[in-house]
C-alpha cells in the first residue's frame, strides 16, 4: 500500500501540540527531526533535547478519508506557518532493506571489513563482521567508529582481553574477537543496545568468547584493551573508572570527541597513560595510550 505525508516546521515550543493534534487526526506515526542543522552532540543524562526547528512529518494510510483529513490539516497550518507544509503520496517498498542503499561494505585499515548480512568483502584475505543497522548504534559509518575500527586493525589483539564500554551494536567487541582476542565485555546502560550486541555476536560465531552486561553487573578484572566511544563528558567523568579497568601495560582507546575536546581528554588520562599522537577524521577525534605500570 501507499502512504500520505505531510511535513512542516515549528518552533521547538509548538511541537507537544501539533504533535498531540497529528496524532489525534489519524497519523500512524509522527516523527521529528531536525529543520536547521543543529546538531545535538551531548545532550545531559536522561533528556530528549529538541532543535529550536523542528520537522514534523505525520503519516497516514493512503485512503479518501485520510488524503481529506490531511488536505484540511494543510489548509489549517498553512495559516499558522511560515512556509506552507508539503504534502506528498510515498509509495511503499521494502523497508526492511531500505538502509541498503546507503550501507555497503567498507574496510576499515589493511584487513577488517564490515559489510552487509549476506554480502562479502572485495579482499578474499579480509576479516569480516557481518552487520546489519538496527535499533543500536554503530555499522562503522560514523567518524567516532571508523576511528576505532581502523585503530583496532593495527592493534596487536591476538590473545587480548577487551572491553567495550558503551557497545551500540558491539560492533567494536565483535570486531577485536575477530582480529584475535581471546576474550570481551561488551558494556552498555541500555538492554537494546545488548540485545542487540549479543544477536551481532552469535550472527559473527563469537558469542562463546564475548560477555554483554550492564556497567553495574560488569566484572571488575582489568582487561588488556578498553574501547570507549562514547562523548567527551562521560569520558571525563568516568576517568577513574575506566582506568581502573586497564590492567598496567594494557591499552585505551577513546572516542566520541570532537576535535576541541580533545586537550581536555588528553588532561584527564595524562595521568595514568603515556598517550599517543590523537588520530583525527573529519572533526572527531580518537585518543589511545598504554597505561604507565
Amino acid at each position: 500500500m501507499a502512504w500520505i505525508q505531510i511535513s512542516f516546521v515549528v518552533e521547538q515550543d509548538r511541537v507537544p501540540l501539533l504533535e498531540a493534534a497529528l496524532e489525534n487526526t489519524g497519523a500512524l506515526a509522527v516523527t521529528l527531526g531536525d529543520a536547521a542543522d543543529e546538531p545535538q552532540f551531548e545532550p545531559s543524562p536522561g533528556t530528549i533535547p529538541l532543535w529550536h526547528q523542528v520537522q514534523l512529518t505525520a503519516l497516514y494510510p493512503d485512503q479518501p478519508q485520510a488524503l481529506a483529513t490531511a488536505l484540511i490539516l494543510s489548509r489549517f497550518l498553512a495559516v499558522h506557518l511560515s512556509a506552507e507544509p508539503r504534502l506528498e503520496r510515498i509509495e511503499d517498498r521494502i523497508w526492511e532493506q531500505a538502509w541498503l542503499d546507503d550501507f555497503a561494505p567498507a574496510r576499515f585499515g589493511q584487513r577488517l571489513w564490515i559489510c552487509p548480512r549476506g554480502q562479502s568483502a572485495e579482499d578474499p584475505d579480509a576479516v569480516v563482521v557481518e552487520l546489519d543497522p538496527g535499533l543500536a548504534f554503530g555499522t562503522g559509518h560514523h567518524p567516532t567508529t571508523a576511528l576505532c575500527l581502523r585503530w583496532l586493525d593495527g592493534a596487536d589483539l591476538e590473545g587480548k582481553t577487551i572491553i567495550d564500554y558503551g557497545c551500540g551494536s558491539g560492533v567494536l567487541a565483535i570486531a577485536a574477537l575477530r582480529l584475535g582476542a581471546i576474550r570481551a565485555v561488551a558494556v552498555d546502560h541500555d538492554p537494546q543496545a545488548l540485545e542487540a550486541t549479543q544477536a551481532n555476536a552469535e550472527h559473527n560465531a563469537v558469542a562463546d568468547r564475548l560477555l554483554c552486561c550492564p556497567p553495574e553487573k560488569m566484572p571488575e578484572t582489568p582487561a588488556d584493551l578498553l574501547l570507549a566511544n562514547i562523548l567527551a563528558g562521560p569520558l571525563i567523568e568516568l576517568a577513574a573508572r575506566l582506568v581502573a579497568l586497564v590492567r598496567a601495560g594494557g591499552h585505551i582507546a577513546l572516542a566520541g570527541i570532537l576535535h576541541d575536546q580533545g586537550p581536555q581528554i588528553t588532561a584527564a588520562y595524562a595521568p595514568w597513560f603515556k598517550l599517543d599522537t590523537p588520530r583525527t577524521l573529519d572533526e572527531w577525534v580518537l585518543v589511545s595510550g598504554r597505561r604507565i605500570p
